[in-house]
């Protein structure tokens, strides 16, 4: 019997957000999945308005599906993470009825190649650190000061020194409400993948930098909300040392939800800060190390693991810190810490 292709991944889609919680990364990755698979069931049509037989859906058609990725020269990640897409969708398709046996429970695919993160030195994250300080003191100080400068300067401070103090997750950051902030224990609880919540602490440099932008940084920024909406375009610039006041939750324009009102960190239109904003800071930030590699938010959640380890954390709390489902996802960092005593003894032993 045939199904029609669009309302399946449609209720599909349905699935992975709310019954399994997956992230909206992790939707649009599977559901591109299904859709070439579908695809090719169908014989190439990447469009297809036709129904789709999923009886033809077996290992063999999987195993060719796989096949076809290899020989066009798929990086082996990718294919695994395919495999993975379509034994959720063949699982999922058995537990509706929608298909009699699962043909994904025997799928293999190629184990991926783990490669070493790229991270930083310590001293490389001491001077990235260093250059978002300095870019706080030059908002300050310039010719033509300017208070959203400042503001921004300081919640980039903020924000590279809590990622680089807790290792969270670039959206784990952007999700920060008011309410997951601790002061008194130093501590922020996030919201990972899966829905789960973690606590994770950080030190007094982090805590420093981020009450200051909340102090006063995050108030101008706030104070823009109800501007942009009676402007109704960009932020207007603000000149002089007198912050704008903060804008009540009920004085918000009608198009600004309400969750960002208790955002800890802000964007220039005093909404919640975007995932990209945050790349850009931190290549930014790194970008102005010399000899730093070109890592992005990821790339601090790496060091952040790594210099952990360096300094003696067990690979269980880092594993809970990090909120790692399985601790060979974190056993990764071990070999970045090998690889560096190797390196060592390469260099200075006599006889390496």
């Amino acid at each position: 019997m045939e199904t029609a292709v669009e309302p399946l991944i449609a209720a599909y889609g349905d699935h992975l957000r709310l019954e399994r919680s997956r992230s909206d990364h992790t939707c649009r990755a599977y559901l591109g999945d299904v859709r070439d698979l579908l695809a090719f069931v169908l014989g190439g049509d990447d469009a297809p308005e036709r129904g789709v037989d999923l009886e033809h859906i077996d290992l063999s058609l999987l195993r060719s599906w796989l096949a076809r990725m290899s020989a066009a020269g798929m990086a082996r990640a990718t294919i695994a993470r395919r495999a993975a897409s379509a034994r959720s969708f063949t699982r999922w398709l058995v537990r509706t009825g929608r298909l009699g046996a699962d043909p994904g429970t025997r799928l293999r695919s190629p184990k991926a190649a783990r490669a070493l993160p790229g991270v930083l030195r310590r001293r490389q994250a001491e001077d990235m650190l260093d250059v978002a300080e300095s870019d706080v003191l030059a908002a300050r100080e310039g010719a033509e000061y300017d208070a959203i400068d400042v503001a921004v300067a300081l919640r980039d401070r903020a924000m590279l020194e809590l990622l680089y103090a807790t290792g969270v997750r670039v959206g784990e950051l952007v999700g920060l409400d008011l309410g997951d902030l601790d002061h008194s224990r130093r501590t922020i609880r996030v919201l990972g993948k899966g829905d789960k919540q973690r606590v994770v602490p950080f030190g007094v440099p982090a805590d420093r930098a981020v009450r200051a932008w909340l102090e006063q940084g995050r108030p101008v920024l706030v104070g823009l909300v109800g501007a942009v909406g009676r402007a109704g375009g960009a932020a207007p610039r603000t000149a002089g040392r007198t912050a704008p006041p903060a804008a009540r939750v009920a004085d918000q324009p009608a198009d600004q939800p309400r969750r960002d009102a208790g955002a800890v960190f802000l964007g220039r239109r005093g909404r919640r800060v975007d995932p990209r904003q945050v790349r850009e800071v931190v290549h930014r930030a790194i970008g102005a190390v010399e000899g730093a590699p070109a890592l992005g938010p990821h790339g601090l959640r790496h060091s952040a693991a790594t210099h952990l380890l360096d300094g003696g954390a067990d690979l269980r709390s880092v594993q809970e810190l990090l909120g790692h489902a399985t601790l060979s996802t974190t056993q990764i960092y071990t070999h970045v810490s090998v690889e560096r005593l190797r390196a060592g003894h390469r260099q200075a032993h006599p006889r390496a």
